[in-house]
């Protein structure tokens, strides 16, 4: 099992900036990719950022110029840091982590909150 403790949510006015991190430990072997996705209310989750072990980043067409994804690698965790908030930004944000062969851990969402 990946245990994933996630940190850096909260409330930012517009315009605002916040970094997210998320440190993974237990059977950390093998992890291939890490990254954020987010769950607005009465929406589907959907993939923010990741990036895989090799630092191949991948972002949604409505997060791209303004977030940025990173990863230490020596210490299993990953960050996203967020610039130029919108309010459309505001959901909960989940870490992923992606071991080979296929298993898939998740992280227990931290609130991000974009308001004036």
């Amino acid at each position: 099992q990946v245990q994933l403790v996630e940190s850096g949510g909260g409330l930012v006015q517009p315009g605002g900036s916040l970094r997210l991190s998320c440190a993974a430990s237990g059977s950390i072997f093998n992890i291939y990719a890490m990254g954020w996705y987010r769950q607005a209310p009465g929406k589907q989750r959907e993939l923010v950022a990741s990036i895989t072990s090799g630092k191949y980043t991948n972002y949604a067409d409505s997060v791209k110029g303004r977030f940025t994804i990173s990863r230490d690698n020596a210490k299993n965790t990953v960050y996203l840091q967020m610039n130029s908030l919108k309010p459309e930004d505001t959901a909960v944000y989940y870490c992923h982590v992606k071991r080979l062969p296929n298993n898939n851990y998740w992280g227990q969402g931290t609130q991000v909150t974009v308001s004036s």
